[in-house]
């Protein structure tokens, strides 16, 4: 019994290391040799929100997704290509909320709309208490 058990364990233990992920795509944390596209691939990514830590940008997250999407905008601006069509691309691939700056039209209008919306409603109700307690 002990023979089968203590193999299984090991077996076990195993399993947390080969979970890890490998090791970061080339262009995740090493800059672009133009200095001009470096500049243009940081602003970018300080732009983008890190889908899984939510409240940071690409930039700054340490996320393993976070450095394969560094590395796909230094690949796509290396490439030629410009901010605007590397930013659709992710908005099209992850949608509007990967940008910290939502475009102001359907799912995004109401995001913008939503707090004014809140504000205006509490304000009612607190008007409507305190006429009703001054009378």
């Amino acid at each position: 019994m002990r023979r089968v058990l203590l193999p299984l364990l090991l077996a076990i233990s195993a399993v947390p290391a080969a979970a890890q992920e490998g090791a970061p795509p080339p262009l995740a944390n090493q800059q672009l040799t133009d200095p001009a596209q470096e500049a243009r691939a940081l602003e970018l990514m300080q732009r983008l929100r890190c889908i899984q830590c939510q409240g940071q940008s690409i930039h700054d997250s340490d996320a393993p997704i976070a450095a394969a999407m560094r590395h796909e905008v230094r690949e796509r601006i290396k490439a030629g290509q410009s901010e605007a069509e590397i930013e659709s691309w992710l908005i099209e691939r992850y949608g509007d909320w990967i940008s910290f700056a939502p475009p102001a039209s359907g799912g995004g209008l109401v995001l913008w709309l939503l707090p004014v919306l809140l504000l205006g409603g509490a304000a009612l109700v607190a008007r409507g208490r305190f006429i009703k307690s001054v009378a």
